[in-house]
């Protein structure tokens, strides 16, 4: 049985954390190092984010996707019908993994540079890698698996803190869509 990613996660950085207490981060050498490691994590994440795009380019499947997204939490919108295609589907996902990972590394540059904070290199050397390999795009895209299952698009939205995300998760079943067609909520073709 495989453990949840947000637990081995929590693993992860607390094992971390006891680790990074033993690194000598005021010796200039040792620094670098971890910063070098920093750095080569995020290149090679950014390698398969690329590598993903070119994938999803090459196969562009066209396939119609259809389904409902649930409005947002605490607000008064209806579910929207979204009609779009797989290859809009997955660039849209990747979008958005290019966009949480430079917001990562946004973060750590100020928590880094400007707070001179270094414990926290360690630890964002290690997850957004491991994150990146268990992302649904990477195992479709770059592990072949196929997209049945968990895989099936459109996929859950990440729970956030504690696995309570912002939203509802898509809807895909014949019934949820013909409600939000009769409901006349969207229904428009992304491009």
């Amino acid at each position: 049985m495989a453990l949840n990613p947000q637990i081995t996660n929590l693993i992860i950085i607390l094992a971390m954390m006891q680790v990074s207490k033993k690194i000598p981060f005021d010796d200039p050498q040792v620094l670098l190092l971890v910063r070098i490691l920093y750095i080569a994590t995020n290149i090679i994440i950014a390698g398969v984010y690329l590598y993903l795009q070119n994938k999803i380019n090459a196969k562009k499947d066209l396939t119609t996707l259809k389904y409902v997204e649930p409005a947002p939490m605490g607000s008064a919108d209806e579910p929207k019908l979204i009609t779009t295609t797989v290859h809009s589907y997955d660039l849209q996902q990747l979008r958005a993994l290019w966009k949480s990972q430079l917001m990562g590394v946004g973060m750590m540059g100020v928590m880094h540079l400007y707070f001179k904070y270094t414990n926290p290199l360690l630890i964002q050397s290690i997850i957004p890698l491991k994150g990146a390999f268990e992302g649904n795009l990477v195992k479709i895209h770059l592990f072949g698996n196929p997209a049945i299952g968990d895989l099936k698009r459109p996929w859950k939205a990440a729970g956030g803190l504690m696995g309570m995300g912002g939203q509802g998760e898509p809807k895909a079943d014949k019934k949820s869509i013909e409600q939000a067609e009769r409901a006349g909520s969207g229904g428009v073709k992304e491009e």
